[in-house]
């Protein structure tokens, strides 16, 4: 039995053994680790060199590949502009060679022009010679002097124009008649040709696409409100029909109908449909529209070269814009009529900008003709009296169908 006193040395002679023993299997544990934590870097960092080194690889093949066709490019184009110089020098070689073929030409015929005009200045004189022997012959044989010989003959011709000079009167007024009228044609030919412009070809028919049938329901309305009210806003007739999809709007007055278009397009997109919003829509329209007639108006004016108008003759010459008649628009006819006669007239001579004055407000009774009793050439000339042009102006409204000829 071992003594007590000897129990804790002992104790702690193995306790610290025991540390000891501890100490080392943890040491050795943790230098096994780090030298596997080193082992795998070094094959991470390989693996990275080895991912490095592959991308740059593929990206120096890239650019490689990237440069070998932009090589490629540059040799196409470069083949390409060689190909065009050596046809241009071509082309050049075959213009040098007609030039050179113009030029002996034009040296060939001006030596054979010199050759013919010393022929006919050879013949010239010759010609002379013989006139001067025949009239010596004349005198001789006649035996009158050249004043005797003068006066006789200019008696004659006398006697003759005399005679002839109805005849003659009547032959240079036919021929002057058929000389004016082949000038007129040139000139309008000519000016027609100056100014082309296009006819523009206009439907007189107003259709309003709707979304679905159900649409044509609510724009009827409850027992036909809606409809009534917007016929009484707008002064149109709308027909509501069987035709899937679409609602035709019909009134003669063609700023009506396209004002209640726009109305209705409005109502539609909008969805409220009902009296009061009817009349606040057609309210809002007739506004934007009066202001669009306007602005059409002014625009028609300055492409025109017409100045000065009154305000209520630029919103009547807008309303034409809404007006088709043969299948063209007026006011795009009025336009052409206005450039045509400012041509005309400087080819003439005359005052173009009376001219183009006088061929912009021709048809502008048009815009009112339904509104106003008479055709449109008087009513024309009555709105353009009221709102201050000159009588020139109003004469050309009026007369522009042969109404007025003066004499």
């Amino acid at each position: 039995m071992i003594p007590s006193y000897l129990l804790f040395p002992l104790g702690f002679i193995f306790g610290m053994a025991l540390v000891y023993i501890l100490e080392r299997a943890i040491r050795g544990a943790a230098f096994k680790r780090r030298d596997e934590i080193i082992k795998q870097a070094e094959h991470d960092a390989d693996n990275v060199r080895r991912s490095q080194e592959l991308a740059g690889k593929e990206e120096l093949l890239k650019r490689r590949e990237e440069l070998d066709t932009e090589n490629e490019k540059t040799r196409d184009d470069l083949r390409d502009q060689e190909r065009r110089l050596e046809r241009r020098e071509a082309s050049v070689v075959e213009l040098q060679q007609d030039i050179a073929k113009k030029e002996r030409m034009v040296e060939n015929n001006q030596r054979k022009l010199a050759e013919k005009m010393e022929s006919l200045e050879a013949r010239d004189a010759e010609i002379q010679q013989l006139l001067k022997d025949q009239r010596e012959q004349l005198f001789k044989i006649s035996g009158l002097d050249q004043s005797s010989a003068t006066d006789m003959l200019l008696n004659k011709l006398r006697s003759d124009l005399k005679n002839e000079t109805g005849g003659i009167i009547l032959k240079h007024q036919s021929e002057l008649k058929v000389t004016c009228d082949k000038m007129a044609r040139e000139v309008i030919g000519m000016a027609v040709q100056r100014y082309a412009a296009a006819h523009t070809s206009e439907t007189t028919v107003s259709s309003v696409d709707i979304p679905n049938d159900e649409m044509k329901g609510r724009i009827i309305g409850r027992e036909g409100r809606n409809i009534r009210a917007f016929e009484k806003a707008t002064g149109v007739d709308v027909i509501v029909d069987d035709t899937p999809g679409v609602v035709i709007v019909s009134a003669f007055d063609t700023v009506r109908r396209e004002t209640a278009k726009l109305a209705l397009i409005k109502l539609i997109q909008d969805g409220r449909i009902h009296p009061t919003r009817i009349e606040e829509v057609v309210a809002e329209t007739q506004r934007e529209m009066e202001a669009h007639i306007r602005q059409l108006g002014t625009e028609a004016a300055e492409e025109a070269g017409v100045h000065g108008l009154h305000e209520k003759i630029i919103d009547l010459m807008g309303r034409l814009s809404f007006r088709v008649s043969y299948s063209q628009n007026v006011l795009r006819h009025s336009i052409e009529v206005a450039f045509l006669t400012g041509m005309l007239a400087e080819q003439l001579g005359l005052d173009s900008k009376m001219a183009r004055r006088c061929g912009f407000l021709h048809d502008i009774g048009k815009a009112a003709d339904h509104e106003m009793e008479g055709g449109h050439p008087a009513v024309g000339a009555e709105l353009l009296k009221r709102y201050g042009e000159r009588p020139e102006v109003i004469h050309a409204a009026a007369g522009h169908h042969d109404d007025i000829r003066v004499d």
